[in-house]
């Protein structure tokens, strides 16, 4: 067990917005530290996405993220030799978190030609209440809500 907490670190907002949940999703979207070509994966697909929509690709993409965030999860819990799936609520931090991956998970699996295209059209989807992202956070409130009889072994 852990002596005490880690402190939280200090994300800098994005140069373009001035926001820092921008920051976090291109810190998601970064892989083997390259952060200047996930900086320019993001903005080329807010380009597109204001492009697509004719409205502010920002605000798109904050509407698209709090559409495939979900609210409850659940979790595995063993209680006398049987594993049931428990829903539980998330906290906030952790459902952003959710909600990204989803969304950066959902645009890699897209057929686009190029990485900004398959994000811009998950989060067009997304902002549309469609796509595999929505869908995923669909499936997990339609699983919380199946077992919804065990929340009552809440962790």
């Amino acid at each position: 067990m852990r002596k005490s907490t880690p402190k939280k670190r200090i994300i800098l907002p994005d140069p373009k917005f001035n926001d820092t949940l921008v920051t976090k999703f291109v810190n998601n979207i970064m892989l083997e530290g390259k952060k200047n070509i996930s900086f320019e994966i993001f903005y080329d697909a807010i380009d597109i996405v204001s492009e697509k929509s004719g409205e502010d690709g920002l605000e798109v993409f904050k509407k698209a993220l709090a559409n495939v965030t979900p609210s409850v999860e659940v979790r595995s819990r063993r209680i006398g030799g049987a594993t049931f799936q428990i829903p539980s609520e998330i906290r906030p931090g952790r459902k952003m978190s959710i909600g990204m991956k989803n969304l950066i998970k959902y645009a890699r699996l897209r057929h686009e030609k190029s990485m900004c295209q398959k994000l811009a059209a998950e989060i067009l989807a997304g902002y549309k209440e469609e796509g595999a992202a929505f869908k995923k956070k669909e499936d997990t409130h339609r699983m919380a809500e199946a077992n919804k009889a065990f929340s009552h072994f809440k962790f």
